[in-house]
């Protein structure tokens, strides 16, 4: 493992479960250092006992909704390893229970504060962090799932926020371009996470019906945010769609 390998440094929000968790333990067992954000400390520590890497692992309680904490989550960064070459963005939350119009307003801004402000004040300190460190720029890789370009039926916050995070993605790539900030989108279906282990029992399909849906193993994921890692910083996957092979997703059906 070269020196240069062993001193690339990522932040994932969201680590200490699910996809978040799969991606920071492929990310420490490649060498790279790893700030594991999350709103809960234990689950962070969980992950780095669990991925044996000593003090590469750096668990940071965070709550990406509120701007100060993300702020004060990159400063840690920093402070700790001296620079940030990957932001991967992760963190996010699934829909309120129930149709849409019996929702308060607070069951739609809690989705939206976390995966669409959230991910934009993560991406806003990354490019602050990117642009001023030497040498500069780095690489940011949003969470977007299938669902920023498919909907599931009564899903409305959670595809309204995926479908803004993919206008995040296209502007923020453009305009990380003359910083050397490369931005990238992971689009994933049915990884099999607390987030997703209803597909197994049967979720609604746009028909009306209920079905039982494919699910593929989550460190899948993992890997594939390490490939888009691993880039240099000269070529940008923009939109990759991992998913279980046989779910339905062209025309959800």
């Amino acid at each position: 493992m070269s020196t240069e390998k062993k001193n690339r440094i990522a932040v994932v929000t969201g680590a200490g479960t699910g996809i978040g968790r799969a991606a920071a333990l492929a990310l420490l067992a490649d060498g790279w250092s790893v700030v594991l954000a999350g709103r809960r400390l234990e689950p962070l520590e969980d992950v780095a006992d669990a991925s044996g890497a000593g003090a590469r692992a750096f668990p940071v309680p965070t709550d990406v909704a509120n701007p100060e904490s993300v702020q004060a989550l990159f400063a840690a960064a920093v402070e700790r390893f001296g620079r940030v070459d990957l932001l991967f963005n992760n963190a996010g939350v699934g829909n309120p229970p129930g149709p849409f119009e019996d929702w308060t307003p607070e069951q739609w801004r809690g989705v939206v504060d976390i995966n669409l402000n959230g991910m934009f004040y993560c991406i806003q300190q990354a490019f602050r962090t990117m642009k001023a460190q030497t040498p500069r720029g780095g690489r940011i890789i949003n969470n977007g799932s299938i669902s920023a370009t498919s909907p599931r039926p009564n899903s409305i916050a959670y595809t309204a926020t995926k479908h803004a995070v993919e206008g995040l993605t296209k502007t923020a790539s453009l305009d990380g371009r003359k910083h050397d900030i490369a931005v990238g989108q992971i689009d994933v279906g049915n990884a099999l996470t607390e987030l997703a282990a209803r597909m197994a029992k049967g979720v609604p399909q746009a028909n009306g019906e209920i079905a039982i849906e494919p699910v593929m193993d989550v460190s899948i994921v993992g890997q594939s945010v390490l490939y888009m890692a691993n880039l240099p910083l000269e070529a940008n996957v923009l939109f990759h769609t991992v998913m279980a092979t046989k779910m339905p997703f062209v025309g959800r059906g």
